[in-house]
Parts: structure tokens; sequence; C-alpha cells
């Protein structure tokens, strides 16, 4: 199906431009989301007369979008979920839950503006793409944590792997710990009762 563009569409074409697609690509998103028209003389004529129209709509949408960016860029969002000890989550962070963690970080995004080549199932810190606008985009990062301090010490820069071995470390100082007090004690008692002994009146020998 041939379609007139009424504005930029990636790997497609630039507004006013009358391009080649598939007939369920066109009717399923472009022609729904009002990105392009069918190419006929009817809308070509539409397309004449509201040109400048929709190029001062393109502009202060793209300006907005810009403005937008310059604050979204770089900020990160905490997404909490449940992971097994390897860090696979049970489940997967998708559009939506990207969109609903910038907007709760007082950020206006729709889940059709994240662009997300496959669900996220790891946890960790996670580069996702905002399409504001044909034009402008901007780059945030999910951090991806099973709690809000797992959270803080991946923002530090710590791996699950590291924090898992600093878990395990501590783990092994806590019972090695353990162990020595249970030792200390033992040795404490086998003192005492020497001292005991050592103290207790012994019998006078009698001739």
């Amino acid at each position: 199906m041939d379609v007139i563009l009424l504005e930029r569409v990636a790997k497609l074409g630039q507004m006013g431009e009358v391009v080649t697609v598939r007939d369920g690509y066109a009717r399923n998103f472009l022609l729904p989301q009002g990105k392009a028209l069918r190419a006929n003389d009817t809308n070509k004529a539409r397309f004449d007369a509201e040109r400048a129209q929709l190029e001062a709509r393109n502009l202060e949408t793209k300006k907005e979008a810009e403005s937008l960016a310059e604050k979204l860029d770089g900020q990160q969002f905490v997404v909490i979920r449940s992971a097994s000890d390897a860090g696979a989550l049970y489940g997967s962070v998708t559009p939506r839950d990207a969109a609903d963690a910038a907007t709760a970080g007082g950020f206006s995004v729709d889940r059709k503006q994240v662009a997300l080549a496959r669900p996220i199932k790891d946890l960790g810190l996670h580069d996702v793409h905002v399409i504001l606008h044909p034009e402008v985009e901007a780059s945030i990062i999910l951090n991806v944590a099973r709690s809000t301090e797992e959270a803080e010490l991946q923002a530090s820069g710590k791996t699950i792997q590291e924090l898992a071995a600093e878990e395990e470390a501590a783990s092994e100082f806590e019972i090695a710990e353990l162990f020595d007090d249970i030792g200390s004690a033992a040795d404490d008692d086998v003192d005492l009762r020497g001292a005991t002994a050592e103290e207790a009146p012994q019998d006078p020998i009698e001739d």
C-alpha cells in the first residue's frame, strides 16, 4: 500500500514522502495512529493544503520533546522485582513497567514511547531508549533490584555477582566468628575448671 507520511517515521521516510508499506503495517499502525494517509488524489490534495499546519505542529511538539529529553536523559528509575540468587527475575520488566517507573518519577512517559528490543529478565542496571518524538529520543536507566537497599548498592556500581560474593563472605565470617566464640568459651571453661581444682583445699596428710 502507498501512503503519505504525516511525520517522520524511522526507516521509512520524512513528512510528506509517499512510501510503499505492507498493508497490515499501514492498517494496524500508520493509519490508526495518524502517522500517514492513503496515497490517493484526495489525500494528496488534503496534505498539500494542511502541510504548513502539520509542519508547525510538528515543530512545536519537537520543541516540547527536546525540552523533556533534556530533563529525562540519563535519569535512573528503580523497579523492584523478585528474583533468584543468580539475578534472574521471576517474570520480566516490560515497556509498561518502564513507563510507570518514569511517570512515578515525575515524567510523563507512555509505554508506546519505550523502545525495548526484548523484556528485561535480569537484575541490574539497564539502558532503555524513550522515543519522545520521531526526531527526539532520550536514554534512561532502569535499576532493577529486589529491594531499595539493593538498588542503592547497584547504583553505586556494584553488580549482583559482587553483592552475592560479599553476602557469602559476610556469612562465612559470621560462622567463623561463631566457632571462635564457642572455642573461646570452651577454653574459658577449661581454665575455670583448672583454677577451681587448684584452689580446692587438700586433705591434710596424717602420719
